[in-house]
């Protein structure tokens, strides 16, 4: 996750004007009041309190464990300023298995690679029937997000303090959910590493010892049990969007990404970049091809609280930025869906307002309250009395708001679309109408003929109230562009942006006599199709 205070706190900073500075200003002011220099002991050293008398060697369970009992240790001007977040979420006594690598699957599970990103601190395991599971602590460090000079100050204070905006169990309350509504989903469970554990002795494991964890299944590798679609193979996001810009035999199962989607939003998980997911290629039935359909994972951001506070509302309602707290209503939907957009506007862009708002419609039929309660009865008991209530009455207001923010979503994307083509031979055909524009890709054999029905790569009617910038981009092989007005049409909105790529590019029709200009090459980097998001 990238932090929101190391964002605009780091000496990366990027420039703020008018109010925004004078916001970002009185916030440091803040901080600096409520914040000294870096604590030695942030994190609690075991989820288990001092007090507590000695686990046996042979317990299978521990109670009275916290996921992180240092936030809650504010006062109420503190929170009033910072916010109260999930503070009490995170200090509440809970009970949880003890974790036992040698029986917590059946043949054990075998430790493996270490990793993790910026805040979370990850194990890879590994099971005798070649299953592979992924330990991760709860609580997070995003010290590594600070550049190392200001690593002392009171920024490393204030960044680990703000891991309390997240709700440390929410992960819990998605597998049925999920499933309910189509989207694949792991079945995380919470155990606790007893500090003794010899298995966490080396010293790279240290920050497992006493901790609470989420234990889950990872889906990963060439022959994994999906819940949902059985044994299949599982591919990271890199390689998924390579088989699709490669090759007129791999697209994107759109419409299965939006159902994803509009669940990360409903839940209010606004930390979905590309790393975020993983994806299994399946054949679609007659059409000569393989869709991805998506796998997401880190439920990390689900549930997420930080405008309850002076500080948290100026970052969600002056600064905008991602950071986008989970309430009775959608605000900020560009801020929500902002770290999804790269997979939205490459995922996302063959389908219709109608499609939106049908899926949005589906997910409220899908989403009784019986389930939202028996998702929310996953909490631990302590957190059930704390979190239900409000985040039910969230969950139900948010619900019926779907169709409103899937118009919303639509309309955000709908603005300047990007439609690409293969490293292959392409023919893109824009048919402008008096009200409307009608592009179509087509995937060509080397004779540049298409090969047949399956040849139809994307197509799509724009509309010149909604749009205002289609990109074209070819990736790659000698292309056609193809620009015509409709007898009787001379539209010249929306605008067209055309991209040839490596080859030798034609441009054919009416766009020769209006003006319109293939640029030879790619589109820049930070708007080209084909460019794996890094965030």
């Amino acid at each position: 996750m990238a932090s929101l205070l190391a964002f605009r706190l780091s000496v990366r900073l990027r420039p703020i004007c008018g109010c925004r500075q004078y916001a970002l200003t009185g916030l440091l002011g803040a901080l600096l009041l409520v914040s000294g220099c870096a604590r030695r002991q942030f994190f609690q050293a075991d989820a288990r309190p001092a007090a507590a008398p000695p686990l046996p060697a042979a317990a299978d369970s521990a109670s009275g464990l916290t996921a992180g009992r240092q936030y809650a240790r504010h006062g109420r001007l503190y929170e009033k300023l910072i916010g109260r977040h999930h503070r009490p979420t995170w200090a509440a006594p809970i009970t949880a298995p003890v974790l036992h690598l040698a029986t917590a699957q059946p043949g054990g599970l075998r430790p493996g690679k270490l990793g993790g990103g910026f805040n979370s601190i990850s194990l890879s395991l590994s099971a005798p029937d070649g299953r592979l599971f992924v330990l991760r602590t709860l609580d997070k460090d995003p010290v590594r997000v600070i550049p190392r000079w200001l690593r002392g100050t009171f920024l490393t204070n204030a960044l680990r303090d703000n891991i309390s905006a997240t709700n440390p169990y929410a992960a819990l309350t998605v597998p049925p959910l999920a499933a309910a509504l189509g989207v694949p989903c792991t079945r995380p469970r919470v155990v606790y590493v007893r500090p003794d554990d010899p298995t966490f002795a080396p010293d790279s494991l240290r920050r497992f010892r006493g901790q609470l964890g989420l234990l889950e299944e990872k889906l990963s590798g060439r022959s994994t049990e999906v819940p949902g679609l059985g044994r299949v193979s599982v591919v990271g996001s890199a390689e998924a969007f390579q088989q699709v810009f490669t090759s007129p035999a791999y697209r994107f199962d759109q419409p299965a990404l939006l159902r994803a989607r509009l669940l990360d939003a409903w839940l209010g998980d606004w930390d979905r970049h590309a790393g975020q997911w993983n994806w299994t290629a399946r054949p679609a039935p007659g059409a000569g091809f393989a869709a991805y359909q998506p796998l997401p994972k880190d439920r990390d951001m689900v549930f997420y609280r930080l405008d309850d506070g002076a500080v948290g509302w100026l970052f969600s309602h002056v600064i905008k930025r991602p950071w986008n707290t989970f309430a009775l209503r959608f605000t900020n939907v560009r801020g929500l869906l902002h770290n999804g957009h790269y997979l939205d506007v490459r995922g996302l862009n063959a389908l219709s307002r109608p499609q939106f708002r049908t899926a949005a419609l589906a997910m409220q039929q899908q989403l009784p309250d019986t389930l939202l309660i028996r998702a929310l009865r996953r909490l631990p008991p302590a957190v059930q009395a704390l979190e239900s209530a409000r985040t039910l009455a969230a969950l139900r207001a948010r619900r019926a708001a779907l169709p409103a923010f899937a118009d919303d979503f639509y309309r955000e994307l709908a603005r300047q679309p990007m439609v690409g083509g293969t490293a292959q031979a392409d023919r893109f055909e824009v048919l402008r109408y008096a009200d409307s524009t009608v592009v179509t890709v087509k995937a060509l054999a080397p004779d540049g003929v298409a090969p047949g029905p399956v040849s139809i790569l994307f197509r799509r009617t724009f509309f010149p109230a909604e749009t205002k910038l289609i990109q074209l981009e070819a990736l790659g092989g000698n292309d056609i562009f193809s620009i015509n007005n409709a007898p009787g049409a001379s539209a010249s909105r929306p605008r067209l942006r055309l991209y040839g790529g490596p080859g030798d590019d034609q441009l054919q029709g009416d766009a020769k006599r209006r003006g319109v200009r293939l640029k030879p090459g790619s589109a820049p980097a930070k708007s080209a199709f084909d460019q794996i998001s890094k965030d």
